[in-house]
């Protein structure tokens, strides 16, 4: 057997080298060449150096995790010097894509493009949550390259990452998408990556991840690794970043509305439970006490199928659907409730308004988390009280030195057994509340002042 696979072998072989000489002798290409696509948009791929300030310790600490290395050396530099990559997607007004995390806290910001012209750029603005800024040089005779829309990318698609790795000018990689809709990593607050095994290195930040067509799909933003390629990148999709981008050259930032409502991904038992033909979607968890979501009917137990027409896929979707939308502007979703569809229409609101509503309907206990709480103590005796589970930092609460773990036996010296009575006392107290509560094998009055800023 091993001797006719061998024999197999060798024909094919044999047959392929006959083959490929033909093809070579009839003036045919090998192989498909990127060289004519990448000659158009190489120049539009410019290098970026910032002088950035350290002012503490937490800046210091910062750039010390984005580079994946100690720079103090028991003592705090005044200044890092970081060098990364931008794209040129406006050549008529000199608008440079590249990272937040690039620029951020940069007081000197200097252009070097294909040419060795150097300019300094101005930060139009950046945006943290998503790690894009945008920045502006004057010069003429740039090139720009066109941004492609990112929804439209497959895994295998095949592209080509171009930057500045290890301060070499560009350095041009390939490979293809090998995953998208990437979250929950831990870089950046709002996620939805493209993943590729194109090489990424330091130094890529904020280049191009471009498609076969030289359109940018992604903005080169971040490697998984010890510091180093291992066939793992990740890039922003370039229609969150025009989003951005959008949003920095009208405004100047990205002021994000909020919806109030948490969701979660719907898993094959979810969908059995929720009698649902497909996991596609996701369940509304929880709805804000004051939020747009409550003003407009949002129940728990909703699905979300569709935001703004676009199909959701998971929970992530909705995140990053609704956190791309201003203040004030208008969202429309489709629903599934008790399996019959239903159309909503909000409008998204500050954060801070929601946070606030809900503060003015409960302001001593907003930000903490109650349990009713039983138990036979052998220092305290039988108790019938409410157990603090959690107490957000600079909350009312949290300012009064209420902590988990605390159990409140009484308010307004009135005796306390569970939340209800808990929150009628503090219905009718102003602008204090006074509780006591058992902490530990002892027991201390706590002042909870609603007024506190």
């Amino acid at each position: 057997m091993k001797r006719i696979i061998h024999r197999t072998l060798t024909f094919f072989c044999f047959l392929g080298l006959l083959m490929s000489t033909a093809s070579f002798a009839a003036g045919a290409p090998i192989a498909p060449s990127l060289a004519p696509m990448l000659q158009k948009v190489l120049p539009a791929i410019v290098n970026i150096h910032a002088d950035i300030k350290i002012t503490d310790v937490s800046t210091l600490a910062r750039i010390e995790r984005e580079k994946g290395q100690e720079l103090s050396n028991g003592e705090i530099p005044n200044t890092f010097v970081s060098i990364a990559s931008g794209v040129i997607v406006d050549a008529d007004k000199g608008y440079i894509l590249t990272n937040a995390h690039v620029v951020n806290d940069a007081q000197n910001i200097t252009i070097t493009l294909s040419d060795s012209r150097h300019y300094t750029a101005k930060l139009i603005g950046l945006d943290k949550p998503s790690d894009v800024a945008l920045l502006q040089i004057k010069a003429k005779s740039l090139t720009a390259i066109p941004i492609g829309n990112s929804n439209n990318l497959k895994v295998g698609d095949y592209v080509a990452a171009i930057g500045n790795p290890f301060g070499l000018n560009q350095t041009v990689t390939s490979g293809i998408v090998s995953a998208l809709g990437r979250a929950t990593l831990g870089i950046e607050s709002l996620e939805n990556f493209i993943q590729t095994d194109a090489p990424i290195n330091p130094g890529n930040s904020g280049g191009a991840l471009l498609n076969t067509q030289g359109e940018l799909i992604g903005i080169n933003t971040a490697i998984l690794g010890p510091g180093s390629s291992i066939g793992i990148g990740f890039a922003i999709p370039s229609n969150m970043a025009k989003t951005v981008m959008q949003q920095l050259i009208q405004y100047g930032d990205v002021r994000r509305g909020a919806l109030g409502i948490g969701a979660q991904d719907i898993s094959p038992d979810l969908a059995t439970a929720f009698k649902l033909n497909s996991t596609n979607g996701a369940v509304v968890t929880l709805v804000k006490l004051g939020s747009p979501a409550e003003k407009t009917g949002f129940a728990v137990g909703d699905i979300i199928k569709t935001v703004n027409g676009d199909e959701v896929k998971n929970a992530n979707d909705v995140v990053n659907a609704v956190a791309f939308l201003r203040v004030d502007s208008k969202v429309t979703l489709t629903l599934l409730r008790n399996n019959k569809p239903m159309t909503i229409t909000a409008e998204l609101t500050d954060p801070k308004k929601i946070k606030d509503a809900s503060e003015a309907i409960d302001p001593f206990f907003y930000g903490v988390a109650l349990k009713d709480f039983t138990l036979l103590s052998p220092m305290h005796g039988n108790i019938s009280g409410v157990l603090v589970v959690s107490v957000e930092d600079d909350s009312h609460a949290w300012q009064a030195d209420l902590r988990p773990g605390d159990v409140i036996t009484s308010a307004n010296q009135q005796k306390v057994e569970n939340i209800t009575d808990l929150k009628k006392i503090a219905a009718v107290s102003k602008p204090t509340i006074l509780l006591n509560v058992l902490r530990g094998p002892g027991a201390v009055f706590l002042v909870i002042n609603k007024e506190d800023s």
